[in-house]
């Protein structure tokens, strides 16, 4: 299989370290989907779409391995990744258990400024509800929980999380056309609702639940989509 390179616009700007560059986009093509598992990566291909040399692209598929999102195979290639579904289990277990103490914290550090701010992008969400376009909704999904790791001072455990996120978030694109996502609002309202009552035990309560979604959604989506997980995943 082929990649389809059809991001726009293409360019990479030369005023900055072109492999990280690099690495981002197709890590960010990779985990929504829009390069699909068992995809087919040119070195020579990325390199003319993107037009650089083939050393920053051998430097993101490194990275990338690393990373879980390709196989680089001697010989053969490089593809996407499949989902490995203990992976994606594995990244719950420890996002749910780190999540949990941060709400936690944010119950304990939360101010009226902060807790408009998680209101604020409750409103947005309510309004992305019936937005066409998946994108939007996950975007503010994301920014939320980004929030209550800023509330409780702990921006730096977010960006560690944001790499263990990868596999669960490839799954999340899979399912995002089907999100409840009215359901979500308000496990979301919930959350907040716990952090400005300054009530951890049940905020921690109601983000754990929130977080166990994806055990829901992974067998639904591997029976949909077979090719696109391990062969575990798919028994």
């Amino acid at each position: 299989m082929n990649q389809g390179l059809t991001d726009h616009p293409p360019a990479i700007d030369p005023a900055r370290p072109v492999g990280p560059q690099l690495f981002a986009r197709l890590r960010t093509r990779i985990v929504s989907c829009d390069l699909a598992p068992g995809t087919r990566l040119s070195e020579v291909d990325i390199a003319a779409h993107y037009a650089i040399s083939r050393q920053p692209v051998r430097e993101a598929f490194i990275k990338l391995s690393e990373a879980g999102l390709i196989d680089i195979r001697p010989q053969r290639g490089s593809f996407v990744s499949r989902i490995d579904v203990d992976a994606v289990l594995a990244a719950q277990f420890v996002r749910e258990a780190v999540e949990a103490d941060i709400v936690r914290a944010a119950c304990r550090r939360a101010d009226d400024a902060m807790l408009a701010m998680l209101r604020g992008n409750l409103t947005a969400q309510q309004q992305a509800v019936d937005d066409p376009a998946p994108q939007t909704f996950m975007d503010l999904d994301e920014a939320f929980h980004r929030m209550i790791a800023d509330i409780a001072g702990q921006s730096a455990g977010w960006a560690y999380l944001d790499m263990l996120r990868t596999q669960m978030d490839r799954v999340r694109h899979l399912t995002a056309s089907q999100l409840p996502r009215q359901i979500l609002v308000e496990q979301h309202r919930q959350i907040a609702d716990a952090i400005g009552a300054a009530n951890a035990d049940e905020a921690e309560q109601r983000m754990r639940r929130h977080l166990r979604r994806v055990l829901t959604d992974i067998p639904v989506v591997a029976a949909a989509k077979p090719a696109f997980f391990t062969e575990a995943g798919r028994r």
